[in-house]
């Protein structure tokens, strides 16, 4: 999905090594934050989330921590079930 939206492979060879540096500041904070949640069960620190709130609105933020947390379910759903990803 990511190609199809105009994600180019550089960035998702970046996004794949966890190398958010060339990514914009926004984009780059809201990675952090959403690698910061995932495996703390949505437990960010303020450090994080300062960044976060620093390049989006409240309602952004929202958006942004729902769209983290309701992937977080579907592959927790998934690999509890056994169901192999998708390419």
């Amino acid at each position: 999905m990511a190609r199809r939206l105009g994600t180019t492979e550089k960035e998702l060879e970046a996004l794949e090594r966890g190398d958010f540096a060339d990514f914009e500041p926004s984009w780059r904070a809201a990675l952090e934050f959403a690698e910061a949640m995932t495996p703390t069960r949505g437990l960010a620190s303020e450090a994080v989330y300062g960044r976060v709130s620093e390049y989006w609105t409240a309602a952004q933020t929202v958006e942004i921590t729902a769209v983290i947390a309701l992937f977080n379910y579907f592959n927790r759903f998934a690999n509890a079930l056994r169901i192999p990803p998708t390419t």
